[in-house]
């Protein structure tokens, strides 16, 4: 029943290609365990399991290690964005984008120009 309870969270590893992800129920706890990518995953999979079972739920225990921890996630551009639009999707504020053009001063040479396709590292805060 558990299992069934979160199943959303498995679906969403599934869709992270979380790695050397493990599932088992034990007297009534759900244990997952697994690696994602980024801590960005890690938070998005922490989110879903505290949007079915709250803050602190007490029917499942949860092992994310994460394998990159050298940045906050990596972002494949899409047509439309700006730097603006990806600062709020990571961080929830369009002014970070001055963080991300930074961290990716590499590649970009003006903030108001990022192209489709370009893989921009979103840096930890």
């Amino acid at each position: 029943m558990v299992k069934e309870k979160y199943q959303p969270v498995l679906d969403l590893g599934e869709k992270l290609n979380i790695q050397n992800g493990e599932v088992s129920v034990d007297n009534g706890v759900l244990k997952v365990k697994g690696t994602a990518k980024t801590q960005y995953e890690k938070n998005i999979i922490w989110d879903k399991i505290k949007e079915i079972g709250g803050d602190h739920p007490a029917d499942i225990k949860a092992n994310i290690t994460v394998a990159d921890e050298s940045v906050y996630a990596r972002h494949t551009v899409k047509s439309g964005e700006t730097l603006g639009k990806i600062a709020i999707q990571y961080y929830g504020k369009a002014s970070k984008y001055q963080d991300i053009f930074k961290a990716n001063s590499d590649i970009l040479k003006n903030p108001d120009v990022i192209h489709q396709d370009q893989e921009l590292i979103i840096p930890n805060l």
